[in-house]
């Protein structure tokens, strides 16, 4: 497996894991991104699961346009978890207390996995092996 592979493989991967971590600490409990919008979750789980297939049979089309609609779909979800998180006490009557219990609310260590999945994936899509490529021509050529 080439070390570019290796990478977006590993980016999927961790995409993956990072749907089942916690991205938001509401008063009680932890919230992963199937507790946001399990819909959702499943779709950023699908491309992910696209994307290491597409590594596995080594078609680079299909591993870019996975690396590229994860990652939109992870920005499209952290600006979703926002407006969710601005808009889970509106139903409170009292304006102070609404905005009391939305502090209360705090985002967790799982969104450096989601962001970082898709962003390896694009670095392993980007990485040109030319100093590998060229090591090896050298060794076959000696």
């Amino acid at each position: 497996m080439r070390l570019n592979t290796f990478l977006s493989f590993a980016g999927f991967v961790i995409l993956i894991a990072g749907t089942y971590c916690p991205i938001v600490k509401p008063i009680l409990g932890n919230w992963d991104v199937y507790d946001g919008n399990k819909s959702y979750g499943i779709v950023i789980l699908l491309i992910a699961v696209v994307g290491i297939i597409g590594t596995v049979f080594n078609e680079q089309k299909i591993i870019r346009l996975s690396a590229w609609l994860s990652l939109v779909l992870v920005i499209l979800f952290y600006f979703l978890a926002i407006l969710k998180v601005r808009m889970s006490f509106n139903f409170v009557p009292l304006h102070f207390v609404a905005k009391y219990l939305t502090s209360k609310l705090k985002f967790k260590w799982g969104w450096y996995l989601l962001f970082g999945g898709p962003l390896l994936a694009i670095a392993g899509m980007l990485l040109k092996n030319k100093a590998l490529n060229n090591f090896r021509h050298n060794e076959t050529n000696t």
